[in-house]
C-alpha cells in the first residue's frame, strides 16, 4: 500500500504563501490566531485565509487555550479543523470538540518518555493527534520553536497510535522523519520561514517535495 502522508504548513499569514502552499501540495494548511505568536493574525484575516484555502486544501485554526466566546467565533468562520495547542487537559478539549462542531486537532508535547502517557488520553476525544516538541519551561510560546524531540522516544508509543508529526521539520530533515518513523502526517512551520512569522515560497515547495519523495521511495522500496 503506498505511503502519502499528510502534509500541513502551518503559520500561514498571505495569501501569496497560502497560493504557494496549495500549488506545492499542501494537504492542510494552518493560520495561528495566538497574539503572542509572530504567525498570528487577526479574525479578518483569518475570515479571509480560510475562505481562499476552501476547496484546495483543509483550513487549521491553531488556538492557545481558548475560551468558549473564542471558540464559537473561530467555528462560525468554518474552517476544517481547529488545532488545540495549550494547556487543554483531555476533558477540555473533548467540551471545545462538542461546543464548536469542529474536528480537533490536539498538540502534545514531547520531551521525555512520561509525555507519551498523555497520547492516549488524548486519543479518545481529539479527532487527530499532532506530537510536537515540548516547550521550553516558562517559554511565552507553546511549541519547541523550531527543536525537533528526540524522536527514538517513539519507539515507546503504541504503534496503533496515528499521529502527525511537528517541531523542527525542515527540508533537510523531513526525509529522515519520514524513512524513521512513518508518521500519518508532517506539520512544519518555523522550518521553512527566511525569518519568525516570514514563509520563504522556496523552502515551502522544497520541503512538500522532499517529503513527497521520501515517501514515494518508501513505498517503491516496500512493493520491491
Amino acid at each position: 500500500m503506498a505511503y502519502d502522508p499528510l502534509i500541513k504548513i502551518c503559520g500561514i499569514k498571505t495569501s501569496d504563501i497560502l497560493e504557494t502552499a496549495v500549488a506545492a501540495g499542501a494537504d492542510m494548511v494552518g493560520f495561528v490566531h495566538f497574539a503572542r505568536s509572530p504567525r498570528h493574525v487577526d479574525i479578518d484575516t483569518l475570515a479571509r485565509l480560510i475562505s481562499e484555502a476552501r476547496g484546495q486544501a483543509e483550513s487549521v485554526v491553531l488556538l492557545v487555550n481558548p475560551d468558549n466566546s473564542l471558540v464559537a467565533e473561530i467555528a462560525s468562520l468554518d474552517p476544517d479543523w481547529i488545532q488545540l495547542h495549550g494547556p487543554e487537559n483531555p476533558h477540555r478539549v473533548e467540551a471545545i470538540r462538542s461546543e464548536g462542531g469542529v474536528p480537533i486537532l490536539k498538540a502534545v508535547g514531547i520531551g521525555d518518555k512520561g509525555d507519551l502517557q498523555h497520547v492516549g488520553q488524548f486519543e479518545a476525544v481529539a479527532d487527530r493527534l499532532l506530537l510536537d516538541a515540548k516547550a521550553p519551561k516558562n517559554s511565552e510560546l507553546p511549541g519547541g520553536r523550531g527543536v525537533p524531540f528526540d524522536w527514538s522516544l517513539l519507539s515507546g508509543l503504541d504503534a496503533q497510535i496515528q499521529f502527525m508529526l511537528s517541531g523542527g521539520l525542515t527540508p533537510e530533515n523531513v526525509g529522515d522523519a519520514v524513512a524513521g518513523l512513518r508518521p500519518m502526517g508532517l506539520d512544519v512551520s518555523s522550518g521553512v520561514e527566511s525569518a519568525p512569522g516570514v514563509k520563504d515560497a522556496a523552502l515551502v515547495a522544497g520541503f512538500i517535495a522532499t517529503a513527497r519523495k521520501a515517501a514515494a521511495e518508501m513505498s517503491d522500496q516496500h512493493r520491491g
